[in-house]
């Protein structure tokens, strides 16, 4: 068991361990140890004499100092150190975690003075991800979102992985560069053009919380995030303004014309029931079954499908395409809350919290 653990260590530890073993080899313990000394007879009957406890807790009492505090175990101080200087977050971390209790004592005193040479034998070998994490932080900048998970997952990315990603640096930085800019809020510009129009909307257009969402009605997560928006009208009511764009991405085929009978839905009056029937019948947006929902809904169903074939409606469909791409939508479904993107839109807690925030404000 122990040969096959050690075949799992990262180098650092490997070289230390055969170190360590190879040193003990060469010494024999001759001189009985204090714990050892504790179980011959007369220690025995030391230990469990009640007078001379009685006598040791008589020379408490009288002032002698209490005896230290046991040491550490070697082992757990070598597991603390690891990961305190190579991060939590660490391949390295991780192989001492899950190896260091089954290592002989002797072995984790030796890899314990040997901190130092552990560490700098981790970061030559981790020299690439090193590398990488201090450029992309220097490119995006050190206080910015994106370079803040950069740190986060840089120690547990493969060494070979972070040597690949610095050849193709300049492919790896404009993502997360274009990732940093989704993150960023709206200017004022932005959104105005967002809320403006005739887009599908609930709430007063006053009203000091504005939010946003682009949204596909085959995407399953949208499903989830309509039932946000449902709970984030009867929570809010007309506290808040609800702004509805579609968003139909292109691998769902039945994305478009579910958009544009939304709203041939809207100019009915009746977008948000339609809304929630879509939503809650996915696997129906064919022609056919948007014609089921739209009589089902109680709209015109001749005008829709007259609607639908005529692309009445596309062009407004797209005008929400293109304003999502202006912000750098990349997939639905995306909320912003005062222009400020939300994290998870699926996630009534997290968009409340967020919500309450800007009313706070």
């Amino acid at each position: 068991m122990f040969l096959r653990a050690l075949a799992s260590l990262t180098l650092p530890l490997a070289l230390v361990v055969v170190a360590a073993c190879n040193a003990q080899e060469g010494t024999a313990a001759t001189q009985p140890t204090a714990a050892a000394a504790s179980e011959t007879p007369a220690g025995a009957a030391a230990a469990n004499n009640p007078l001379v406890a009685a006598n040791d807790q008589a020379k408490l009492g009288a002032g002698a100092t209490a005896p230290a505090a046991p040491a550490e175990d070697p082992c757990d101080a070598l597991k603390k150190g690891v990961c305190q200087r190579l991060g939590e977050e660490s391949e390295a971390c991780g192989a001492y975690q899950l190896v260091a209790g089954t290592l002989p004592v002797d072995v984790c005193k030796a890899a314990v003075a040997r901190l130092d040479a552990i560490e700098t034998s981790y970061k030559t070998r981790r020299a690439p991800c090193i590398e990488l994490e201090t450029k992309l932080c220097a490119d995006l900048g050190a206080t910015t979102e994106t370079c803040a998970r950069v740190r986060d997952s840089a120690p547990s990315i493969p060494v070979e992985r972070c040597a690949d990603m610095l050849e193709h640096y300049k492919e790896v930085l404009d993502s997360l560069k274009a990732e940093e800019a989704r993150n960023q809020p709206l200017t004022p510009e932005q959104q105005a053009k967002l809320v403006g129009g005739t887009a599908p909307s609930f709430g007063p257009a006053d009203a000091k919380v504005t939010i946003v969402a682009f949204s596909d009605f085959q995407c399953p997560y949208c499903a989830e995030a309509g039932k946000v928006t449902e709970a984030l009208r009867e929570k809010y009511k007309d506290r808040v303004r609800f702004v509805f764009r579609n968003f139909p991405l292109p691998f769902h085929p039945n994305a478009l014309p579910a958009a544009q009978a939304a709203l041939a839905a809207a100019a009915e009056g009746k977008f948000w029931p339609f809304h929630d029937l879509m939503f809650a019948n996915q696997e129906k947006l064919d022609r056919d079954g948007l014609l089921a929902l739209a009589k089902q809904a109680g709209l015109d169903e001749k005008a829709l499908g007259k609607a639908l074939d005529a692309g009445t409606y596309k062009a407004a469909v797209e005008a929400d395409l293109a304003l999502g791409h202006d912000v750098q939508v990349q997939g639905t479904p995306t909320f912003y809350v005062n222009g400020a993107p939300v994290p998870n839109p699926t996630d009534l807690t997290a968009v409340a919290a967020q919500i309450d925030a800007a009313l706070a404000k």
